[in-house]
């Protein structure tokens, strides 16, 4: 029993060895990932085009007296464009704008899509 015992123990640390060794190994051939800057910029870019955006459209959501659930949202670069197809007020596209143009990172807010009365 004893001899099985210490046959198991060594076997495990073995294992356990050369198991080391070759993570070692891979570890010193492989390679570093490398990403162009250009396309973490656009990764950037796109992750914060879509924060904006859900930033702005829950703001308009939670607002009162705007039909935030009637209005698109897009965003380009951090440029905000704004439309509805139903009509709203002057008043509803001035508190609009004034709401999206106070969100970090919106460079520009374009509302011509909006509809007014």
């Amino acid at each position: 029993m004893k001899k099985f015992a210490i046959a198991a123990a060594t076997a495990a640390t073995l294992t356990l060895t050369l198991a080391n060794a070759a993570m070692v190994q891979a570890a010193q051939t492989s390679q570093p990932m490398v990403v162009a800057a250009g396309e973490m910029t656009k990764a950037k870019e796109d992750t914060s085009d879509t924060w904006i955006t859900t930033k702005v459209k829950s703001d308009l959501v939670t607002e009162k007296g705007i039909p935030g659930t009637d209005i698109k949202v897009e965003t380009n670069k951090g440029v905000v464009s704004l439309s509805s197809t139903v009509a709203i007020t002057s008043a509803q596209k001035t508190t609009a704008v004034a709401i999206t143009k106070k969100i970090k990172g919106v460079k520009a807010v374009s509302a011509d899509g909006l509809k007014a009365e």
